[in-house]
Parts: C-alpha cells; sequence; structure tokens
C-alpha cells in the first residue's frame, strides 16, 4: 500500500513559516488564560516566547481594561476572562472576546 502526495499538499509543506502572526501577544495571552484560568505567568512567557516582565505587563493591560479579572488563590492567580466585551474589530464592532473564544480551539502552543 502507498499513500500519495497530492502536489496542493507538497506546496502546502514547502511554504516558509511566516515571519507574522494574526494575534497579538494581547491575544495569545488572553487566549491562553480562557483555556486555563490558573496558568502562570512563567507558563504564559514560555509559550509566547518573551520575558515574564512582559508577560506581567501584558496582563496587567488586560485586568486594566477589564478584558481579565485577576483573584489570588493562596499563591497563585485566578483569571476570568471578561468574554462579553467587544473585539475592537474596526469593521465589526459588535463581535465580542466570546465570539473569538468559540471558533478558536486550545492553544497546543501559542507560536
Amino acid at each position: 500500500m502507498s499513500i500519495s502526495v497530492t502536489s496542493e499538499e507538497n506546496a502546502e509543506r514547502s511554504r516558509p513559516t511566516p515571519e507574522f502572526s494574526f494575534l497579538t501577544n494581547h491575544g495569545k495571552t488572553l487566549l491562553l488564560i480562557a483555556h486555563d484560568p490558573r496558568i502562570r505567568m512563567r507558563d504564559i512567557a514560555g509559550l509566547l516566547n518573551i520575558t515574564e516582565r512582559r508577560t506581567q505587563r501584558i496582563v496587567a493591560d488586560l485586568d486594566k481594561t477589564g478584558y481579565v479579572e485577576r483573584e489570588r488563590e493562596g499563591r497563585r492567580n485566578v483569571y476570568t476572562v471578561s468574554t462579553h466585551l467587544p473585539l475592537g474589530l474596526p469593521t465589526q464592532r459588535d463581535t465580542d472576546i466570546g465570539s473569538l473564544l468559540a471558533i478558536l480551539p486550545a492553544p497546543s502552543g501559542a507560536q
């Protein structure tokens, strides 16, 4: 039995990895928090390949604007995502965070 690979599959495999991402680190952080409300800053930083200090600033931004709320539980933070808030898209102002979370699967690696 042999497995044949179509030319379309070959072309897709040979494409270089893009040097950009469709989501910012703020968006990726929000997704990681939504899928694991007890995630540590260190883990977010590692998954996004950014510093812990940068991660702290991003989470502080998300907290300050109301996208996440932090609650201390022992030595850890537990986060709640405000899914009713708008994404801030220029053309679809009524699309909320909950809509984004509904279509994106839990990240296995944020890169």
